[in-house]
């Protein structure tokens, strides 16, 4: 049996949904984009794999634009596992929060994209998550403790938790 790994939360809900468990399912599948803040979410202490975060999502909707943001210190093979996932991976020069906050203000603005999710413990993207349910979008924040801000949690429609294996992810600076 495998273990549960993830914990999704309705924003006002107390209902705790894992590994194992039917979903509650939207009765029409939402279309999500999905941004990974990578320096953020895949370090290797985590133990976050990239099929946990969209196994996780597809229980809320449908992906249709998925990109994961990594700086210039990504690792080769963490750049071959996003491709091989069906990701799209941008790779910034520097400080990766403002490519992040670039493409979550495009999948606002795009009418084929109903809900936002971002994996990300930063609170520095606290007005994305604002912004998107102001233009009408539902949000979903993905994050591992420590460190997983709490305002941003509350402000998102749905959070996800991941629980990190310790060790098994990517090795990211």
């Amino acid at each position: 049996m495998k273990e549960r790994f993830f914990k999704i939360l309705r924003r006002g809900e107390k209902e705790v949904q894992g590994v194992g468990e039917e979903p509650k399912r939207p009765k029409k599948m939402k279309s999500i984009g999905l941004i990974i803040d990578g320096p953020n979410i895949l370090r290797k202490e985590f133990g976050i794999k990239l099929e946990d975060i969209v196994e996780a999502l597809e229980r809320i909707g449908k992906i249709r634009v998925a990109k994961v943001v990594l700086n210039q210190y990504a690792p080769q093979g963490l750049i071959e596992a996003v491709v091989n996932q069906g990701l799209e991976p941008i790779i910034v020069a520097g400080d990766t929060d403002v490519r992040i906050a670039i493409e979550a203000m495009e999948l606002i603005y795009n009418s084929d994209v109903e809900v936002i999710a971002l994996a990300t413990r930063d609170a520095d993207f606290l007005p994305i998550v604002n912004e998107a349910k102001r233009r009408g979008k539902d949000t979903i924040v993905i994050g591992v403790e420590p460190g997983f801000s709490v305002a941003l949690q509350n402000a998102a429609d749905y959070v996800i938790k991941m629980e990190g294996k310790g060790g098994e992810g990517h090795e990211f600076k």
